[in-house]
């Protein structure tokens, strides 16, 4: 469903009012005319989906091949006793939906793929990660798309009980720079690059119980205060991009906060993953990723 101009004038009058004095009307009309693609409707992305039909955004690509399970109530907020078995794409679909009738909602059930990815991201003017941490080869397909078509794409990691923010413009360093991966590398070996990439400052480690991260299951443990941050740092960014409010930092330039530690981090990695620094972070988690990968139940990756 498209938005005429009088739905949107009376939209901004009636139920994003309150976004007025923050946003300005014409500002708040280009969020609602704006279209975002989010990959991925969980803890993370569903968050990301729901702040930003709450501050205006209008319409939305929203791409997700799970269903909501009883693990996911502690930080998925699409999660509850009636959404168990439900696609995460479809709920947050018909959530969008219920916050503002008139947005224009595609949903993509069967996530994203070599096949779809063109059209996940036809008419969008931001990307958003809302991928699982360990989807590396899939994330990469969307970032290179992504940055084929010209679209600014961004990424927030939620970290202990904390969250990062890079974010990659089409025209700078690309996700596979920024974070030194290519091709030709294992599994760990690209996992552990992203990861040096996401948090060049891991302050969560400190407190973090690693036993508890599961390589061979592809789990680790998170809670919802880190994805609210999550989707609070990207919702900012969505603002900033398509309403000009204020700079835009792209990679190799990052963002990290910590609350259970109270640190707060913008940082800048020159030569982004090719950093000898950044080198030295990334040996440093393979090798621990690959004793956990021998301990962990004899599994494989």
């Amino acid at each position: 469903m498209s938005s005429t101009s009088t739905d949107i004038d009376k939209l901004i009058e009636e139920e994003f009012s309150r976004n007025i004095g923050l946003l300005s009307e014409s500002e708040q009309k280009r969020m609602l005319e704006s279209r975002i693609a989010v990959a991925g409707a969980g803890g993370v992305g569903g968050l990301h989906i729901l702040t930003l039909a709450r501050l205006g955004i209008g319409k939305f690509n929203i791409a997700d091949n799970d269903i909501f399970e009883r693990v996911n109530i502690s930080r998925q907020f699409g999660a509850n006793t009636h959404t168990m078995g439900q696609n995460k794409a479809g709920v947050l679909g018909q959530m969008v939906k219920d916050i503002n009738c008139h947005a224009d909602v595609r949903m993509f059930h069967d996530g994203i793929n070599s096949d779809n990815i063109s059209a996940f991201l036809d008419g969008v003017d931001i990307f958003v990660d809302g991928l699982d941490f360990f989807a590396i080869d899939i994330r990469r397909l969307a970032f290179r798309a992504s940055r084929e078509r010209g679209i600014i794409a961004l990424t927030s990691a939620p970290l202990g009980f904390g969250a990062t923010l890079e974010v990659f413009s089409p025209t700078g360093m690309s996700f596979d720079d920024y974070f030194n991966i290519s091709d030709d590398m294992t599994y760990l070996e690209k996992m552990a690059a992203f990861a040096a990439g996401l948090a060049p400052h891991p302050y969560h480690i400190r407190y973090v119980d690693m036993s508890k991260v599961s390589l061979a299951k592809r789990t680790g443990p998170a809670v919802s205060l880190a994805c609210t941050l999550a989707a609070s740092l990207i919702a900012s960014e969505v603002v900033k991009i398509i309403t000009g409010k204020d700079k835009v930092y792209p990679v190799p330039h990052y963002l990290q906060i910590d609350l259970l530690r109270g640190k707060f981090k913008r940082g800048y990695i020159l030569m982004g993953g090719r950093n000898p620094l950044q080198k030295l972070k990334k040996w440093m988690i393979l090798k621990k990723a690959q004793s956990m990968n021998i301990e962990d139940n004899g599994q494989q990756l």
